[in-house]
Protein backbone atom coordinates (compact mmCIF):
# COMPACT_ATOMS: atom_id res chain seq x y z
CA UNK A 1 0.00 0.00 0.00
CA UNK A 2 1.11 3.37 -0.80
CA UNK A 3 1.64 6.03 1.83
CA UNK A 4 2.70 9.74 2.39
CA UNK A 5 4.48 11.85 4.75
CA UNK A 6 4.18 16.01 4.07
CA UNK A 7 7.16 17.33 5.21
CA UNK A 8 9.54 20.14 3.76
CA UNK A 9 12.62 17.21 3.67
CA UNK A 10 13.15 14.64 2.18
CA UNK A 11 12.93 11.56 4.77
CA UNK A 12 14.47 8.38 3.20
CA UNK A 13 14.84 7.00 6.86
CA UNK A 14 11.51 7.66 8.57
CA UNK A 15 11.90 8.28 12.66
CA UNK A 16 9.88 8.98 15.69
CA UNK A 17 11.04 12.44 16.78
CA UNK A 18 9.62 13.01 20.49
CA UNK A 19 9.14 16.74 20.77
CA UNK A 20 5.94 17.34 18.99
CA UNK A 21 3.56 17.07 21.47
CA UNK A 22 -0.53 17.12 21.16
CA UNK A 23 -0.34 14.41 18.06
CA UNK A 24 -3.56 12.09 18.05
CA UNK A 25 -2.15 8.89 17.97
CA UNK A 26 1.02 9.79 20.38
CA UNK A 27 4.77 9.98 19.31
CA UNK A 28 4.42 8.53 15.86
CA UNK A 29 5.78 8.73 12.06
CA UNK A 30 2.52 9.68 11.24
CA UNK A 31 1.50 9.37 7.11
CA UNK A 32 -1.27 9.25 5.02
CA UNK A 33 -2.70 7.41 1.87
CA UNK A 34 -4.28 10.68 0.86
CA UNK A 35 -2.05 12.12 -1.46
CA UNK A 36 -3.74 15.31 -1.81
CA UNK A 37 -3.70 15.30 2.12
CA UNK A 38 -0.15 14.72 2.33
CA UNK A 39 0.33 17.45 -0.32
CA UNK A 40 -1.66 20.56 2.05
CA UNK A 41 0.63 19.37 4.64
CA UNK A 42 3.83 19.63 3.14
CA UNK A 43 2.49 23.61 2.05
CA UNK A 44 1.26 23.96 5.44
CA UNK A 45 4.23 23.35 7.01
CA UNK A 46 6.52 25.26 3.98
CA UNK A 47 4.06 28.37 4.63
CA UNK A 48 5.17 27.91 8.76
CA UNK A 49 8.84 27.39 8.29
CA UNK A 50 9.19 30.65 6.11
CA UNK A 51 7.24 32.73 8.55
CA UNK A 52 10.13 31.60 11.00
CA UNK A 53 12.32 33.05 7.67
CA UNK A 54 13.46 29.17 7.26
CA UNK A 55 12.98 28.53 3.36
CA UNK A 56 11.11 25.68 3.10
CA UNK A 57 9.32 23.69 -0.42
CA UNK A 58 6.72 21.43 0.47
CA UNK A 59 7.63 17.96 -0.04
CA UNK A 60 5.51 15.09 -0.16
CA UNK A 61 7.32 11.41 0.72
CA UNK A 62 6.17 8.24 -0.85
CA UNK A 63 6.49 4.95 0.89
CA UNK A 64 5.16 1.58 0.34
CA UNK A 65 3.80 -0.12 3.53
CA UNK A 66 4.34 -3.67 3.86
CA UNK A 67 0.87 -3.57 5.84
CA UNK A 68 1.10 -8.01 5.81
CA UNK A 69 4.11 -7.36 8.20
CA UNK A 70 3.44 -9.54 11.58
CA UNK A 71 2.77 -5.51 13.66
CA UNK A 72 -0.07 -5.00 16.38
CA UNK A 73 -2.60 -2.43 14.66
CA UNK A 74 -5.25 -0.52 16.19
CA UNK A 75 -7.77 0.45 13.22
CA UNK A 76 -9.96 2.97 14.04
CA UNK A 77 -13.97 3.20 12.14
CA UNK A 78 -14.91 6.79 12.00
CA UNK A 79 -14.58 8.71 15.12
CA UNK A 80 -15.82 6.48 17.74
CA UNK A 81 -16.05 6.96 21.95
CA UNK A 82 -12.68 4.87 21.50
CA UNK A 83 -10.56 7.08 18.82
CA UNK A 84 -11.84 9.78 20.75
CA UNK A 85 -10.52 8.33 23.94
CA UNK A 86 -7.49 8.08 22.99
CA UNK A 87 -6.83 11.15 21.25
CA UNK A 88 -7.66 13.19 24.46
CA UNK A 89 -5.46 10.77 26.28
CA UNK A 90 -2.17 11.56 23.42
CA UNK A 91 -3.33 14.97 23.56
CA UNK A 92 -3.37 15.69 26.94
CA UNK A 93 -0.66 13.37 28.89
CA UNK A 94 2.92 13.22 27.27
CA UNK A 95 3.25 10.46 29.57
CA UNK A 96 0.72 8.11 28.15
CA UNK A 97 1.75 5.47 25.91
CA UNK A 98 0.00 2.42 24.17
CA UNK A 99 0.65 -0.83 22.88
CA UNK A 100 0.29 -0.27 19.46
CA UNK A 101 2.95 -0.36 16.79
CA UNK A 102 0.78 1.22 14.18
CA UNK A 103 -2.54 3.16 14.71
CA UNK A 104 -4.88 3.66 12.11
CA UNK A 105 -7.85 6.22 12.37
CA UNK A 106 -8.98 9.81 11.70
CA UNK A 107 -7.25 13.24 12.34
CA UNK A 108 -8.37 15.89 14.48
CA UNK A 109 -7.72 18.47 12.04
CA UNK A 110 -9.19 22.33 13.12
CA UNK A 111 -12.69 21.58 12.94
CA UNK A 112 -12.05 18.48 14.64
CA UNK A 113 -9.47 19.37 17.25
CA UNK A 114 -11.54 22.60 18.07
CA UNK A 115 -14.57 19.89 19.12
CA UNK A 116 -11.63 17.91 20.99
CA UNK A 117 -10.62 20.80 22.96
CA UNK A 118 -13.72 21.67 23.92
CA UNK A 119 -13.91 17.91 25.19
CA UNK A 120 -10.36 18.51 27.17
CA UNK A 121 -11.71 21.82 28.51
CA UNK A 122 -14.78 20.37 29.98
CA UNK A 123 -17.13 22.62 27.89
CA UNK A 124 -18.48 19.20 25.72
CA UNK A 125 -19.41 16.17 26.91
CA UNK A 126 -17.66 13.12 24.82
CA UNK A 127 -21.40 12.10 23.69
CA UNK A 128 -22.21 15.02 21.99
CA UNK A 129 -18.98 15.26 20.43
CA UNK A 130 -18.69 12.24 18.82
CA UNK A 131 -22.54 13.09 17.55
CA UNK A 132 -20.89 16.19 15.95
CA UNK A 133 -17.83 14.65 14.73
CA UNK A 134 -20.20 12.41 12.44
CA UNK A 135 -20.57 15.42 10.31
CA UNK A 136 -17.23 16.33 9.34
CA UNK A 137 -15.10 14.98 6.78
CA UNK A 138 -12.32 13.56 8.88
CA UNK A 139 -8.99 12.60 6.61
CA UNK A 140 -6.81 9.45 7.29
CA UNK A 141 -3.85 9.17 9.06
CA UNK A 142 -1.32 6.09 10.07
CA UNK A 143 0.36 6.41 12.68
CA UNK A 144 4.06 4.11 13.02
CA UNK A 145 4.49 4.11 16.51
CA UNK A 146 7.72 1.77 17.00
CA UNK A 147 10.91 1.21 15.13
CA UNK A 148 9.46 -2.24 14.75
CA UNK A 149 6.74 -0.30 12.62
CA UNK A 150 8.86 1.89 10.96
CA UNK A 151 10.27 -1.37 9.12
CA UNK A 152 7.43 -2.24 7.11
CA UNK A 153 7.97 0.97 5.68
CA UNK A 154 10.21 1.33 1.75
CA UNK A 155 10.70 4.83 0.81
CA UNK A 156 9.84 5.09 -2.96
CA UNK A 157 10.84 9.30 -3.70
CA UNK A 158 9.93 12.23 -2.63
CA UNK A 159 8.94 15.04 -4.83
CA UNK A 160 8.21 18.91 -4.22
CA UNK A 161 4.48 20.06 -4.45
CA UNK A 162 3.20 23.06 -6.63
CA UNK A 163 1.65 25.54 -4.41
CA UNK A 164 -1.67 27.51 -5.74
Amino acid sequence: MTVYHGSTLEITKPEILKKEIGRDFGFAFYTTDIKEQAERWAIRKAKIERRRNINAKPIVNVYEWNNSAQNNVKSFDGASMEWLEMVLKCRSDISYSHNYDIVIGKIANDNVGETVSYVMQGIMRKEDAIERLRFEKINNQIAFCTAKALETLTFVKSYECEEV
